[in-house]
């Protein structure tokens, strides 16, 4: 939720270079069962999103679930984000969205449940693999939103340097209060070559109070989404 809200926050400040009609053009990188597609897509209609998703049962219930929201406008397609043939295939984008895994294998024990084991390890590459895919999908004036482990910024700052991409937000996610944050959404765009920019530190999401509760940001994420469970409980 907090990668898509960043996300379509964004979209209106996207200068849209692709598409004949002037909407912007989004794809999401690893979409998975397609919780970020659907999101966007129900924020911003006029969107026209794509997803990649490399694992055949995810790809299927992302199918599903575009079918069941009747999203006609929302392409899928079954392949790797990390084969270069997809960037012809899919073309360019004014918005790339990604939440790739970030456990590096080794770290954790995989889980037996496949699906699960693809979306919490790095079989597959993790955010820096995301970062090269998302390089050579961005149009010029277009705007990269990801997720990333916020024990590792190096790893961002590393794979968006290689990536020809430079960093311009950053928004950790504490789980609970007083905590370290779990992970941070990055939001980043094509590098011009001139001077770098200062990475904005935007205030952090705080999931839960010390005692708990669901703190207001968290209830205020849902209902930007329009989902059930907006009420503060104690």
């Amino acid at each position: 939720m907090l990668t898509a809200w960043e996300a379509a926050r964004v979209v209106p400040h996207v200068e849209t270079s692709v598409d004949p009609n002037g909407a912007v053009r989004h794809v999401d990188l690893g979409c998975g069962i397609g919780s970020v597609l659907l999101m966007i897509a129900y924020k911003h209609p006029h969107v026209r999103s794509v997803g990649i998703e490399a694992q055949e049962v995810s790809f299927e219930l992302a199918k599903r679930n575009v079918s069941r929201n009747r999203l006609t406008w929302v392409e899928l397609h079954h392949g790797d984000l990390r084969d270069p043939e997809w960037v012809e295939r899919l073309g360019r984008f004014d918005l790339v969205t990604g939440t790739p895994p970030y456990m590096p294998p080794g770290t954790s024990t995989p889980s037996p449940d496949l699906q699960r084991r693809f979306a919490r390890i790095e079989m597959r590459g993790g955010i820096e693999a995301y970062l090269d895919a998302a390089g050579r999908l961005l149009t010029d004036a277009g705007r990269v939103v990801v997720c990333a482990d916020a024990r590792h910024p190096e790893r961002v700052a590393r794979g968006a340097a290689n990536a020809g991409l430079q960093i311009l937000r950053r928004r950790d996610a504490v789980p609970r209060e007083g905590r370290d944050a779990l992970f941070s959404v990055w939001t980043l765009e094509r590098s011009s070559g001139a001077a770098v920019r200062t990475v904005e530190h935007a205030a952090p999401f705080i999931a839960r109070t010390a005692s708990g509760a669901r703190t207001r940001a968290y209830l205020d994420l849902r209902a930007y989404f329009d989902l059930p469970g907006s009420r503060v409980t104690t």
